[in-house]
């Protein structure tokens, strides 16, 4: 909440945290968790929203061992802030909410609570980008999901000016026989209401949900690749008309 506050980020409800509680999948516990989620108005369209969004928390500790999650998911987290600090010197047509959603590794509850308790209505929101594992890749490629599914965002990636040694490519959308990642992270819940969703993340790593995914691990120069081309299909998505 700190870093919303310092970048400018005005709480999207009356506070930045929207808590919620749910049932465990498995223990049928009841857990209490919290959204973080921020708004930044738009120049010309402030009644639509984009929402810009990863998730802050991680699997935690088992067996003794600390699950730092640097890349699944701090890297989406620090960048949707990195977006927004961004959007705060260079104002966005349309609003943005940024959305650190919690609960994710636990079935995607965070984001399905925001759309559940019709936070925003569903007609004013534009679409779903959200960021999971952006800090790391060896074959320095990033996938974008979601433009086979909603072709009305081909345009935002199309002839994309992408940084040297930088690979975007587009797949693992169900249709192309790769591993499906249309529900895998909280941008499922947005597609499941038929909202738009643009997914960035990598391929699985060898760190992926073990306790070596330090941020020593991180690739500093992909990273920052990375979050630039984002920002460059957010300023495409922002000129388009929803």
């Amino acid at each position: 909440m700190s870093q919303f506050k310092k970048n400018g980020i005005s709480p999207l409800l009356s506070e930045y945290t929207q808590p919620f509680s749910f049932e465990g999948r498995r223990d049928k516990k009841t857990y209490e968790g919290a959204n973080v989620l921020g708004l930044l108005k738009g120049t010309e369209h402030p009644e639509k929203h984009i929402v810009i969004s990863a998730h802050y928390d991680h699997v935690g500790v088992n067996n003794g061992e600390i699950y730092n999650g640097a890349d699944d998911d701090a890297s989406g987290t620090s960048a949707i802030i990195a977006i927004a600090e961004y959007l705060k010197n260079n104002p966005p047509k349309h609003s943005v909410i940024i959305a650190a959603f919690d609960a994710e590794e636990m079935g995607l509850r965070g984001a399905a609570h925001f759309l559940e308790a019709n936070t925003i209505p569903k007609e004013q929101i534009a679409l779903d980008i959200n960021l999971d594992m952006v800090g790391r890749n060896d074959n320095n490629e990033l996938y974008v999901v979601g433009t086979n599914l909603y072709k009305q965002l081909q345009p935002a990636i199309t002839n994309l000016e992408l940084p040297e040694n930088f690979k975007l490519s587009v797949g693992h959308d169900g249709l192309d026989g790769k591993d499906n990642w249309v529900s895998s992270s909280d941008h499922g819940p947005f597609h499941r209401q038929e909202i738009p969703f643009l997914y960035f993340g990598v391929e699985d790593h060898k760190d992926y949900h073990k306790p070596t995914d330090d941020f020593e691990f991180i690739q500093p120069e992909f990273y920052a690749k990375a979050v630039a081309v984002i920002i460059s299909v957010l300023e495409r998505i922002d000129d388009l008309s929803f």
